[in-house]
């Protein structure tokens, strides 16, 4: 089992991709630890195994070898069903294209992962509205995307994230498609639900200066973790 403290736990992940001569190795034995309550940085080049472990913590896909435990529940022994039981009841998911519906007002969008929930259309509108306000869209609720830019896209992103009050939540570089001020105002959103919130945060990027707001910058290296770096995280205050 897992300690209290950690709510992530990896031991020996491989991933294999193809078989035979074609077989790609992605995962060479990973294994990391991911406290409760932490904001994690993934980085690392292309091909080094991050967005694979990404793939795998959100339960989009299994590793090939080792375990993975959430919770001290090992996800690894699951079938699809229950992997999808476990993302719709403790994983949120922020990615670098906003992945919102075009048509739909800010509000609808945001309803949507209680809708799959099978909430009441009273109760989804009420908790879809806190969400909007916490990353402060309340009064946007009825545009659509195409009438918000893109630092408001993903913000409603990040409402619909966090509607059904995630454990975790995983970003996709999710500062990719926006410009320096709008970055910013993502990752500054992003840490105070970290920190409000007590929601864990695990965020790919390539970017040192949005890593800059983690406290823990994990990196990757040819399918295995190289180093792991504790930091006093931008903005701040030191204790």
């Amino acid at each position: 089992m897992a300690s209290n403290g950690t709510i992530i736990r990896l031991r020996g992940v491989t991933k294999t991709y193809g078989e035979g001569a074609t077989a790609f190795q992605a995962l060479k034995g990973v294994d990391l630890d991911i406290d409760a309550g932490d904001f994690v940085a993934v980085m690392g080049p292309s091909g080094g195994g991050k967005s694979t472990t990404m793939n795998i913590l959100g339960c989009l896909d299994v590793p090939t070898g080792g375990t993975f435990e959430f919770r001290g529940h090992h996800v690894e022994t699951l079938d699809r069903d229950q992997r999808a039981l476990l993302r719709r009841k403790y994983l949120g998911f922020v990615f670098q294209g906003f992945n919102l519906l075009a048509r739909t007002s800010a509000l609808e969008n945001v309803e949507l992962p209680l809708l799959y929930r099978g909430d009441a259309k009273k109760a989804r509108h009420d908790t879809a509205m806190a969400a909007l306000d916490k990353v402060g869209l309340a009064n946007w609720w009825d545009h659509t995307p195409a009438e918000l830019s893109g630092g408001q896209q993903q913000r409603v992103a990040i409402a619909r994230a966090i509607v059904t009050n995630p454990d975790v939540l995983l970003a996709d570089e999710p500062t990719g498609n926006l410009d320096s001020e709008r970055s910013i105002e993502i990752m500054e959103l992003l840490s105070g639900l970290n920190r409000d919130s007590g929601i864990t945060v695990l965020m790919v990027t390539h970017e040192p200066d949005m890593a800059a707001f983690a406290r823990t910058v994990v990196h990757f290296k040819d399918g295995l973790v190289e180093r792991i770096e504790k930091q006093h995280r931008q903005g701040e205050a030191v204790a």
